[in-house]
C-alpha cells in the first residue's frame, strides 16, 4: 500500500474542497450575496473544513492529525447548519439543500 506524502491526495480532504466550492458558487447567488455577513459565515465554515485536515496532515504526528480532523468535523456541522438557514431564508432551493446536507453527512463519516 503506498503511503499518502500530500495532504492533497487524501479522498476526505478532496471531498472537503468541493464542499468548499459548492458553498461559494451557491453564495454567490445575489439574494445571498446581499447577505454578506451570512455569506462569509458560511464560506468561511466551509472553507475551514478542508483548511483544517490540510494543516492536521501537515503537522507532526497522528494526534494532532486527529485534533485537527476533528475541528474539521465540528466546521462540517457548522456548515450543515447554516445549510438550513440558507434554505430558510430561500437562498437555496430544496434540491440544493439536500446536495449539501449529502456532502456533509459523507465528510461526517
Amino acid at each position: 500500500m503506498a503511503r499518502i506524502e500530500n495532504f492533497e491526495e487524501l479522498e476526505v480532504w478532496r471531498e472537503a474542497r468541493e464542499l468548499s466550492r459548492r458553498v461559494r458558487e451557491l453564495s454567490q447567488n445575489a439574494l445571498f450575496a446581499k447577505d454578506f455577513r451570512f455569506s462569509s459565515q458560511i464560506n468561511s465554515a466551509a472553507g475551514s473544513v478542508m483548511d483544517n485536515i490540510a494543516e492536521g496532515f501537515e503537522r507532526d504526528g497522528n494526534r494532532e492529525f486527529i485534533n485537527f480532523l476533528f475541528m474539521a468535523k465540528g466546521s462540517n456541522g457548522e456548515v450543515r447548519s447554516q445549510s438550513y438557514r440558507a434554505f430558510d431564508s430561500q437562498f437555496i432551493s430544496q434540491e440544493e439543500l439536500e446536495e449539501l446536507l449529502s456532502r456533509t453527512e459523507l465528510l461526517k463519516r
